[in-house]
């Protein structure tokens, strides 16, 4: 019989699916690695239960402990599984940015949810990456999983993500395009990609008011290019030791705007129904679209569900309230 022994098993080997309408201006063939089928809806399933497992051998993580973590909301999901199946409790901190249904997502399946803002330097003690470490080294027994410099999470994808995609599209892959945030998912996947062909290229969509670009292409942190934005799960105001940058080719920027508009759009017409960071690596795929030759084949990792951004990308009054919505 074919049964899982519990959800944790039911993570990976998510499906590529052709883009159709959205993509036709592209010469090339467009596939989406379609991530909301893990069962906690979101790519970083995979790399939460892997940071616990390494954690568990080394002894970082002991029976009964408690697993601290700052997280847009994905992380937090994958962790949040992991921790019911293992035993463990979750606090999960976040920013007043996200939106509301990811803290509801997480609160329902058990987790603690602490709330910090936004809008303060990662160093100010009301930062999220502040009060995760603070919490973590007030709480007995407890396990800061810092997903940022944790090299499990890139671990993770070079294991999993980047053989699953080199396997489903028979080696034939030319470019893989992806959002940048923790930067695991694209410097796993893209230390494997390359490893099989150093050819394929490996394109980072990043957004107005994160530092990724600008650094990549000078090697220069410029605080100046950090401000607030909208878009979820993409972008940083610090450099993470998860991002490999020499694995990167290219960085691309999307707006708020279009990343909120090509969200919707990919659900519209394509069926798709993704989260922000998704319709923002849509826009950035278009962007590039000079870039690619009738031979070649994109693979976008689409990051999550659009379930978690019902009160946001897909309510027609937060996108009129943003100036989103023209009509």
């Amino acid at each position: 019989m074919e049964i899982a022994n519990n959800i944790l098993e039911t993570i990976g080997q998510t499906p590529l699916v052709r883009l159709n309408k959205i993509t036709a201006t592209i010469p090339a063939t467009v596939v989406a690695k379609v991530e909301s089928f893990n069962p906690g809806n979101s790519v970083k399933d995979r790399m939460a239960v892997k940071m616990i497992e390494d954690a568990e051998a080394d002894g970082r993580l002991k029976p009964g402990g408690v697993i601290v973590e700052g997280t847009s909301g994905n992380t937090g999901m994958g962790l949040a599984l992991a921790a019911i199946v293992k035993g463990y409790k979750l606090i999960c901190v976040s920013t007043d940015k996200q939106s509301k249904e990811k803290f509801d997502v997480l609160r329902a399946v058990g987790a603690e949810v602490i709330v910090c803002p936004t809008a303060v330097a990662p160093e100010d003690p009301r930062s999220y990456y502040s009060v995760s470490k603070r919490i973590a080294s007030e709480t007995p027994n407890a396990w800061y999983v810092n997903q940022y410099d944790n090299p499990s999470n890139a671990q993770a994808h070079y294991e999993q993500t980047g053989p699953e995609i080199w396997r489903q599209t028979e080696g034939k892959i030319t470019h893989f395009v992806v959002g940048v945030g923790t930067g695991g998912t694209i410097s796993g996947v893209g230390r494997y990609l390359k490893e099989q062909n150093p050819d394929i290229k490996i394109w980072g969509i990043d957004t107005y008011g994160s530092v990724f670009k600008k650094y990549h292409e000078t090697g220069i942190f410029d605080e100046n290019e950090i401000y607030p934005y909208i878009t979820e799960g993409i972008g940083e105001d610090i450099l993470p030791e998860n991002v490999d940058f020499d694995v990167i080719d290219q960085f691309e920027k999307v707006t708020d705007k279009d990343a909120a508009v090509y969200t919707r759009k990919l659900a519209r017409e394509e069926g798709i129904f993704a989260g922000n960071s998704c319709g923002a690596a849509i826009k950035g795929v278009l962007q590039l679209a000079p870039h690619f030759t009738a031979d070649d084949l994109v693979v976008v990792l689409l990051h999550d569900s659009g379930s978690r951004y019902i009160g946001k990308m897909y309510n027609d009054d937060w996108m009129r309230e943003k100036g989103f919505l023209e009509a």
